[in-house]
C-alpha cells in the first residue's frame, strides 16, 4: 500500500474555508437583495431544473467557474466583474467552499460561500425559482435569473 503523502479532503476544505467568508443562506440573500453581492450558482443545469433556483443568482456551472471569474480572462463573464462579493451556492456547501478559495486567488478577495449550500437555503424557507432553459450562450456566460417566478 502506497504511503500517503498529501493532505486529507477534511483538512483541504478547513484550509479553503479558513480564507473565505461563509454566509448563513438568510444573510446571503439579505446581502443579495440589498445589492452588496452576487449569488453564483455552481450546480448543474439538471440539478438547477429538478430543485430550483435562487431568484436574482447567476449560474456558472463549477467546471468553468475560474474561467469565468478571470477578471482578464478571454473567457470572463462580465456579470462576475467589479462585484464587491460574490456567493457561491453548490448543493451542500462543500464545493462551494472550495471553489470560493480559487476565486480569492484569483483576486476575488471577498469570495464567499453558503453554509449548507442550497439544501439550507431551501431548509430556512428561503425564496426559489422555477430554474428556465439557458439563453443559447457558452455555459456561464449568461446573465443573473430574474428575480419574479418565485414558487411556495
Amino acid at each position: 500500500m502506497a504511503e500517503r503523502t498529501g493532505r486529507s479532503i477534511d483538512q483541504f476544505l478547513a484550509e479553503a474555508r479558513a480564507r473565505i467568508v461563509r454566509f448563513a443562506p438568510e444573510a446571503a440573500w439579505a446581502l443579495s437583495r440589498a445589492g452588496g453581492a452576487l449569488i453564483v450558482d455552481l450546480r448543474s443545469s439538471d440539478e438547477r431544473r429538478r430543485h430550483g433556483i435562487v431568484p436574482g443568482s447567476l449560474h456558472v456551472p463549477r467546471s468553468v467557474l475560474e474561467w469565468r471569474a478571470d477578471p482578464a480572462g478571454e473567457w470572463r463573464n462580465p456579470q462576475l466583474q467589479g462585484r464587491d462579493v460574490l456567493i457561491l451556492l453548490c448543493a451542500e456547501g462543500y464545493s462551494s467552499s472550495l471553489a470560493a478559495a480559487s476565486l480569492v486567488d484569483l483576486g476575488h478577495e471577498r469570495a464567499a460561500d453558503v453554509v449548507g449550500g442550497f439544501d439550507a437555503w431551501r431548509k430556512a424557507g428561503l425564496p426559489v425559482a422555477t430554474a428556465t432553459e439557458g439563453d443559447g450562450s457558452l455555459p456561464g456566460m449568461g446573465t443573473p435569473a430574474p428575480r419574479s417566478d418565485i414558487l411556495d
